[in-house]
């Protein structure tokens, strides 16, 4: 269908159009229609072609429709670009082929219509025509590649096994069609690779390039001399003849007059011919010397980026070992210094890069890694004054472990995951701990902490609008690794709980429980010398076919000691996708609004879904911060797994802001080295699960089948899940039957988490009773329930 052919000016006798008129409207013709005689025509054109216009409404516009007659042929559409809806060459060049098929994509769509692109030895696919501006499906290159007929209609394209297309036309002619477009394509590509094989193995080094230069110039410096030589000769010769008198008396004839003449001018050639090859000759040999010195030039800079590259590597194994080292040189550190002043002293603006040989010669020296560029620590804070620290502090500072054992490379068998299930209740079939990470839902919620550094900066801002730009970043920092970590945490017992003390070396601890199973209510608590942080989360999901919803419950608060500000925010929608089938991968969508409840500034934070359609950046994050008065006082921007920056707003009017230079309020972190191998865990995730024996009993940490998976023991691991929720199904039931003999009193209740009215939001929110670092100190743990084995159970089950 074209739309533009109903536009033309077609002339009322003849109703003709030529190519010529359709050029000029942008429309391109194949081969066949590019001639001087009319391509289209009216009912009575003397031509072979024939027009019918057909009017029809779609979504009530107005269309027409040109359709090309071919007595021959039958009935072919004619698009704007020149192609056919059948898969035709498009324009002059004959290589390019496009048009729709149906591929094969899986058990429960089955084959599904997309455009396909044949050019420059490559078969491209897309959804429609218009992705083809900006997202390619899949591309499969038929160099090399087999082609098979499987019936009338069907062929597939394989590569070697690393891609297959299963295909299918409409019709055989159209299968045909494309089958024989698609050969003489490979043909092309399987020339062109062999050719560009040929350039490859004759491919001469400059070494020998220029030896053989300088064998011709010698060739042609003698020559050179050989002209030189035998044109004097020459040359003389003809002055001989010319001056002898038998000559002169032959003069008067014709052709001895014609002789003499060409001879004079062979003599005035030859003179030019001989100084242009001295010429020449000396300009090469000048030129020569210059050659020689450019590669002479050549062969010192491949020298000098030879030795930047190992001077680079160098610098990144003493960046390396300075991370590793940081732990050693927190320890070595007194403990009344901040450890970060290594990295926030006055001197940060130095330059260090001198002093990197040193790094590497003192292994493991303090002064050799502040020598050392710049790296920044997972969580850096300031300096904290522990003198009017009011937390209980270690010691010393701990030295902590900075990697896991790796994850098996081996995949989890579905087939022996379900023949295990068989003969099972529905209610009793575990999940298998194959698809889950070696942490608690509770260490995970820890992790939020990452950024810590971020609360203590926004307590310490002079106004609310700034300390707003912190929080917001620091909200937006808790969902960086959902995008590259799609494995499950192990679910927490209900009374599990996870201890985090940081206060040595990052000023803050923190303390999370499980205190509700049925719905699992999971609830934070972070304190500092300056502020408080606090949650309780729930939430709750919608399996929507292909991905997974998960939508939170809960507030986060953040209240500054000093100011007496008190902030919350919520948390946005998670949807998991390829459920079923395909790779697992996580997009975040919603808004969080992060509120000060005492001057009633606010900052909006959206996350911008993700659209195969946009092409704006993926995972973007906008916002702004608005004065109590509704004004916008900075602008927000950035990614929700990278970073994140905040400008200052100068001046506004309406939606047009005028804002200065934008300012970094968050990086995410660099991973570990083959951070893949240990499930994509950050630095700070590896030291979740790190063992510990001054913690309660319930601890996280002391779960036995995360310990186990840790430790790549699946099958023991998937024993002690079942035998853990087990238990706690029977402690429930006990439970439940405890309640209907002495009534509501017999329920479940925290042992460090109190249910209390929010007297900001006025909702029920679970707060801590600051009980459980007593207990602690004392190792009193006799309100603790027992959730796991000791030794010898342990043994039983696995």
């Amino acid at each position: 269908m074209v739309e533009c052919l109903a536009m033309l000016p077609l002339q009322r006798r003849c109703d003709e159009v030529r190519p010529l008129d359709l050029e000029r409207r942008g429309i391109t013709l194949p081969p066949q229609f590019k001639s001087g005689t009319p391509v289209l025509s009216g009912v009575k054109s003397r031509t072979s072609f024939k027009i019918k216009k057909k009017r029809f409404s779609v979504t009530k516009k107005y269309t027409e429709e040109w359709t090309v007659i071919k007595p021959s042929e039958g009935p072919e559409k004619i698009t704007s670009n020149g192609m056919s809806s059948s898969g035709e060459a498009t324009g002059s060049d004959s290589s390019e082929y496009r048009g729709w098929l149906l591929k094969w994509t899986n058990y429960i769509k089955g084959y599904r219509q997309r455009w396909f692109v044949l050019s420059d030895g490559l078969l491209s696919y897309y959804r429609s025509q218009a992705e083809m501006a900006h997202t390619c499906r899949g591309t499969i290159n038929l160099a090399g590649a087999s082609l098979e007929s499987e019936d009338s209609c069907n062929f597939v394209i394989s590569n070697g096994g690393a891609q297959v297309f299963h295909l299918r036309a409409r019709s055989e002619v159209d299968r045909q069609r494309w089958i024989t477009a698609l050969e003489l394509a490979k043909d092309r590509a399987n020339k062109m690779r062999e050719r560009v094989d040929d350039e490859e193995d004759f491919v001469v080094s400059p070494e020998t390039t220029a030896t053989a230069l300088r064998q011709k110039l010698d060739h042609l410096n003698t020559c050179q001399n050989l002209v030189n030589q035998h044109g004097l000769a020459l040359q003389q010769a003809i002055s001989q003849i010319e001056d002898s008198a038998k000559l002169k008396s032959l003069m008067k004839d014709p052709v001895i007059a014609h002789l003499i003449k060409k001879s004079a001018e062979f003599r005035v050639a030859s003179s030019s011919m001989i100084k242009a090859c001295s010429t020449f000759v000396t300009y090469a040999a000048h030129h020569e010397k210059e050659w020689q010195m450019a590669r002479e030039q050549r062969e010192r800079l491949e020298e000098t980026v030879e030795s930047l590259a190992r001077q680079h590597m160098s610098l990144e194994k003493a960046m390396t070992k300075s991370k590793r080292n940081l732990s050693d040189i927190k320890q070595d550190r007194p403990p009344g210094e901040g450890v970060v002043g290594i990295f926030d002293s006055d001197e940060e603006d130095e330059d260090f890069y001198d002093a990197m040989d040193n790094s590497e010669a003192n292994n493991g020296n303090v002064a050799a890694v502040a020598a050392a560029p710049k790296v920044e620590p997972p969580t850096a804070v300031a300096p904290l004054d522990t003198g009017k620290s009011t937390l209980s502090t270690r010691t010393t500072s701990r030295k902590r472990r900075l990697r896991i054992p790796d994850k098996p490379n081996d995949k989890a068998n579905l087939w022996n995951i379900m023949k295990n299930c068989i003969g099972k209740e529905l209610s009793k079939i575990p999940m298998p701990v194959n698809f889950n990470e070696p942490i608690s839902f509770l260490q995970r919620l820890t992790e939020d902490m990452e950024y810590g550094d971020l609360l203590t900066r926004a307590a310490e801002c002079a106004t609310v609008e700034e300390s707003l730009t912190y929080l917001s970043a620091i909200a937006v920092s808790s969902y960086a690794t959902t995008s590259c970590r799609t494995s499950k945490p192990f679910n927490p017992l209900l009374g599990e709980t996870f201890e985090y003390d940081r206060t040595d070396d990052m000023g803050w601890r923190s303390f999370a429980e499980q205190v509700s199973h049925h719905p699992p209510v999971s609830a934070l608590h972070v304190e500092h010398d300056n502020w408080i942080y606090y949650q309780d989360f729930s939430m709750t999901s919608k399996f929507r076919g292909k991905y997974l919803q998960v939508f939170p419950i809960g507030t986060t608060h953040f209240i500054v000691k000093s100011t007496g500000h008190h902030y919350t925010w919520n948390k946005v929608c998670t949807t998991v996708h390829n459920i079923i089938v395909g790779k697992l991968w996580v997009d975040q969508s919603g808004e969080i609004l992060v509120k000060e409840h005492k001057t009633g500034a606010s900052a909006r934070v959206k996350f911008h879904p993700y659209s195969y359609f946009s092409r704006e950046t993926p995972r973007r994050v906008t916002g702004s911060v608005l004065s109590p008065d509704g004004s916008p006082k900075f602008e927000l921007q950035g990614t929700w797994d990278s970073s994140m920056s905040c400008a200052e707003v100068l001046s506004s009017e309406g939606d047009n802001w005028d804002t200065a230079e934008h300012q970094t309020r968050w990086v995410k972190n660099t991973p570990l080295e083959d951070s893949d191998k240990i499930y994509n865990f950050t630095a700070m995730a590896v030291t979740l699960n790190e063992p510990d024996e001054e913690v309660a009993p319930t601890d996280a940490r002391r779960r036995p089948d995360q310990r186990l998976m840790e430790e790549q023991k699946f099958p023991a691991a998937n024993n002690m899940k079942l035998t853990l929720e087990e238990a706690q199904r029977t402690r429930r039931r006990a439970r439940e039957a405890k309640i209907a003999a002495e009534g509501p009193s017999a329920k479940y209740v925290p042992k460090w988490f109190a249910k209390r009215e929010c007297e900001i939001t006025g909702e029920e929110i679970w707060r801590f009773t600051d009980e459980y670092w007593q207990c602690k100190q004392s190792q009193t743990w006799d309100r603790c329930p027992s959730l796991y084995m000791d030794d010898e159970q342990e043994e039983d089950a696995t």
